[in-house]
């Protein structure tokens, strides 16, 4: 949408939007439309979405911008807003409501993040897991966990891990011991290769798109498999 009907949208909740506001947010970095190849800025759905966001948190929580940012980023990284100045942002121990609650800006921050791809730092991990920082070096130095490649961000599987072996750990049981683990997923993933890797070869996107689709239900298998091979083993032994 072009920026008048993007005020359109927005006057009926923020009266007293206007253009200048708009290019004011854009300058401080908050939004960041399309350009036209004659330099109109475009609008997307989800530069409405952050908008009415950023707005609301002025109008209803008096926030600066500098917060604003901080919070912005991370709903980007699929994480909650930090509670108050000074904290971590907080990953969602589920999704998070459509519909918000009164005590954050009215949106749906998966909306907001756009993807939605959960992404936390290191802090960020150990915050969100319970974790001290010499058990999350321990989960990194044997293998459990690892950046994804390319950035410094840890996904939702590494919080998944964490999360778990932090509820190990209540049992006794140390990072260490947590080693045949990654030994046995290494096994399941290099089986996994061996029947998608053939696939994966060949050039024509069907291709492509079985191999997908073969890797994350092998995958699937595998899970079923161990965790079914784990409750009869328990139950055998007792």
């Amino acid at each position: 949408m072009s920026i008048g009907e993007l005020i359109a949208a927005l006057k009926a909740d923020f009266p007293e939007v206007s253009i200048s506001k708009i290019r004011f947010l854009e300058a401080q970095g908050l939004i960041t439309p399309e350009r036209t190849s004659s330099g109109y800025r475009k609008f997307s759905g989800d530069d409405l979405d952050r908008l009415r966001y950023i707005l609301s948190a002025q109008r209803d929580h008096y926030y600066p911008l500098r917060v604003i940012k901080v919070h912005l980023d991370a709903l980007e990284r699929g994480l909650e807003p930090p509670a108050a100045a000074g904290q971590l942002a907080r990953a969602p121990r589920q999704p998070p409501p459509v519909d918000g609650d009164a005590s954050t800006p009215s949106i749906d921050a998966a909306t907001a993040a756009g993807t939605g791809e959960l992404r936390l730092s290191r802090e960020e991990l150990a915050a969100n897991s319970d974790l001290d920082e010499d058990q999350l070096a321990q989960l990194i130095s044997f293998g459990l966990i690892a950046p994804r490649p390319g950035t410094d961000y840890f996904d939702a599987d590494a919080l998944l891990v964490c999360r778990t072996a932090a509820t190990m750990a209540s049992y006794g049981l140390e990072p260490r011991h947590l080693r045949p683990f990654k030994t046995a997923a290494d096994r399941q993933i290099g089986l996994i290769d061996q029947v998608v890797t053939p696939l994966a070869r060949q050039r024509d996107q069907a291709a492509q798109t079985r191999a997908n689709r073969v890797a994350t239900e092998l995958g699937e298998l595998c899970v079923a498999l161990h965790a079914a091979l784990v409750r009869g083993g328990v139950r055998a032994s007792r």
